[in-house]
């Protein structure tokens, strides 16, 4: 086998491992509670670090721009931005409560906050759920193996059946881009 064959080998079987979990539920309850946000033009705020900083602002670029479908713009924004207002906030307090800051700029009761970490415990996205859950959002969380810390406070919860990072990353793609279909194809339905 080579190098390649064996790494697509160990991503289908992480593939098929998550297919196991039955997240069709989870995937419907989260695609209807953000389509129902985005319709009342509450936000979808995204938050995550490092590799799954790039994905929140992948999730809000296909939400913002289109991902299959020509079609208004959502209201959704990455909290991994802008560079001015991260520096200055993680210089003048802490990073831990970067997120959280600007869920209490953003959030709204109604709204969404989609968090996602590899390992489920980054303080900075935990202490964004939390501050969600205090103005009445609803919270999603991507994660690997178990949700860690995220897993109590996401009323909606998809955990990888894994803790090696590039692995729960590449799953965490097929889940939101899922996620991003379903959202485009619940408000095409929706009476405008």
């Amino acid at each position: 086998m080579t190098a390649l064959d064996s790494w697509l080998a160990e991503a289908q079987t992480l593939l098929a491992a998550t297919r196991g979990l039955g997240l069709d539920a989870t995937m419907d309850a989260a695609v209807e509670v953000i389509a129902t946000a985005l319709a009342a033009r509450r936000p979808l705020l995204v938050c995550g670090n490092g590799g799954s900083a790039a994905d929140a602002e992948h999730i809000v670029g296909e939400l913002v721009g289109r991902f299959l479908l020509e079609r208004p713009a959502y209201k959704a924004i990455a909290l991994t931005g802008p560079a001015a207002l991260l520096t200055a906030w993680t210089n003048d307090y802490d990073y831990d409560s970067i997120f959280a800051r600007q869920v209490e700029a953003h959030g709204e009761p109604g709204g969404v906050l989609l968090g996602l970490s590899t390992s489920g415990n980054s303080r900075n996205v935990v202490l964004a759920l939390e501050a969600a859950r205090a103005r009445g959002m609803v919270t999603i969380g991507l994660t690997g193996e178990g949700g860690g810390r995220m897993a109590p406070l996401c009323d909606h919860l998809f955990a990888v059946p894994s803790r090696v990072t590039y692995a729960v990353q590449q799953v965490h793609l097929c889940l939101y881009h899922c996620l991003c279909a379903g959202i485009e194809a619940r408000l095409a339905e929706a009476p405008r």
